[in-house]
Order: C-alpha cells, then sequence, then structure tokens
C-alpha cells in the first residue's frame, strides 16, 4: 500500500523535470525497502521469550531467546511470553476433616515453562495462569485441609505448607507451569470455633493455675512437715545427748577425789552423832 501510494505520487509530477521524477521514485523505493526491512525483525526482551505463528502453518516448534531476530513480513508474526516469576495469591473456602471451615489463602510464583510455549499457547492461550491456577490451587486446598483436622492444621502448619506446595507443583506440571514457590500466608476459621478455642484456652489456663495453687499448697504443707519433723528429732537427739551427760557423771562421781582448801574450815561447834 506504501508502495502504491509512493508511485500515485510519482504520477502526479510526472510532467515534471525527468530527474525530479525519477528521485521520487528511488526515495520511494528506498521508502518501500527500509519498511520491509523493519517489519521483517523483532527484538525479544529480557526475561521473555517468543513462539511464531506462520499464516501458512500455524504455531511453529520452537522458542526464541533474548535478541534481535528475523521473520516473513504479513506471513509470520510473533508471540512475546513473560517467563519471569509472577505472584499470585489465592484464597479458597474449604473444610477440615472434622467439618470445620476454614479460609485458607495461598501465594504462588509462577512462570511458564519456557520448552513447552507452543504448547502452552495452543491449549492455554497467553493468559494461561488466570485459566489454571485458581481451579488446581483450589482443587489441591480441599484434597490437602481434608486430611487434617482443625487443630491439626494449626499445630501441623509447617507440615501442611509442605504437602500443599508438593502436590501444587506436580499438578501445575501437567499444564507446563512452574512453581518457584508456594507458602500458606492466612489460615482463619470460622467466628463459633474461634470463639470455641478460645474458650477451651481459657478452661485450660485457669485449670494450671488451679493446679499450680494445689501444688504450691502441696509442697507448702510438706515443707512444714518437714520442719516440724526436723524440730522434733533435734530435741530428741538434745535430750539424749542430757541423759548422756548425767550417766556418765554418776559413773565418774565415786572416783572424784576431794582435795583440802585453806578456804574451807572445820565446823567449830562439832557435829551431831
Amino acid at each position: 500500500m506504501a508502495q502504491s501510494k509512493l508511485n500515485d505520487l510519482a504520477g502526479k509530477f510526472g510532467g515534471s523535470p525527468k530527474g525530479l521524477g525519477t528521485g521520487i521514485k528511488i526515495a520511494a523505493a528506498l521508502g518501500a525497502a527500509a519498511y520491509g526491512i523493519s517489519q521483517s525483525m523483532f527484538t525479544v526482551d529480557g526475561g521473555h521469550r517468543a513462539i511464531m505463528f506462520s499464516r501458512l502453518g500455524g504455531i511453529k516448534d520452537g522458542t526464541y531467546s533474548e535478541g534481535l531476530h528475523f521473520r516473513v513480513p504479513w506471513f509470520e508474526y510473533p508471540i512475546i511470553y513473560d517467563i519471569r516469576s509472577r505472584p499470585r495469591k489465592i484464597s479458597s473456602p474449604t473444610g477440615s476433616k472434622d467439618l470445620q471451615m476454614v479460609n485458607i489463602s495461598l501465594r504462588v510464583l509462577s512462570r511458564p515453562d519456557a520448552a513447552f510455549l507452543p504448547t502452552v499457547y495452543r491449549q492455554l492461550g497467553l493468559d494461561y495462569d488466570e485459566k489454571v491456577l485458581p481451579s488446581i490451587i483450589n482443587e489441591v486446598l480441599k484434597s490437602v485441609v481434608a486430611k487434617f483436622n482443625a487443630s491439626q492444621l494449626i499445630t501441623q502448619r509447617q507440615q501442611v505448607s509442605l504437602l500443599v506446595r508438593r502436590e501444587l507443583t506436580e499438578r501445575a506440571r501437567d499444564f507446563n507451569i512452574i512453581l518457584d514457590d508456594v507458602s500458606i500466608t492466612e489460615l482463619s476459621f470460622s467466628q463459633q470455633y474461634s470463639a470455641a478455642v478460645e474458650a477451651k484456652q481459657v478452661a485450660q489456663q485457669e485449670a494450671q493455675r488451679a493446679a499450680f495453687v494445689v501444688e504450691k499448697a502441696v509442697q507448702e504443707r510438706q515443707q512444714k512437715i518437714v520442719q516440724s519433723e526436723g524440730e522434733a528429732e533435734a530435741a530428741k537427739m538434745i535430750s539424749f545427748s542430757n541423759n548422756l551427760i548425767v550417766q556418765l557423771l554418776f559413773k565418774l562421781l565415786p572416783n572424784l577425789v576431794i582435795f583440802p582448801s585453806p578456804l574451807i574450815r572445820p565446823w567449830p561447834y562439832g557435829t551431831n552423832t
């Protein structure tokens, strides 16, 4: 079309000098050539890959890496894919093994497998993540959460996260999607269950406090008993020691020798017989 317009413009100047008409034709030819060359090249930016669609054969096998590439103008055009990991957060209400409603949110980092981009485009198109991730995430979450009780989902959260990641990664592989990271960002329960859990925790704390008071009283009583027993034992030992001393004195009295002392004088009035 551009070539025909330039030829029409050159025809209008047909009455002009011969050199001017030739120059216009050369300029038209150069413009058409430049346009054709620009249309025969395309660039793939960093973090992207391209596949080629042909009007004659459809999607071609193989991918185009980063850089400058050539195509046949008007017959081929590139389809660019962003192969960098993109975050996506999906929430899903589901039921636990003990029939408690659980609201769970999952964050995934996903990207297409660059080696299978033609297949991804044929099956899913450019918005592959919109078509696949919500459905398989809901499917995997319902399957995994149903294996645990509500209390286990809290106490074994790390195990639940690992199981979700493993099954979800395998499921995404069926659609040539790579998951670089899967993590549980939120895990909550219904208001009724949360209130019941809170009441149970309060009751457990009260029971622990009562048990502590009882244990403290028992320990104080045992301490008093031990103290009383110690005092009684000490008194018994003192009494026993005193008895030993008295017995020892009675044994030693016959053997005592009384030495005369100048301070002791005889009684002047004699003694009564």
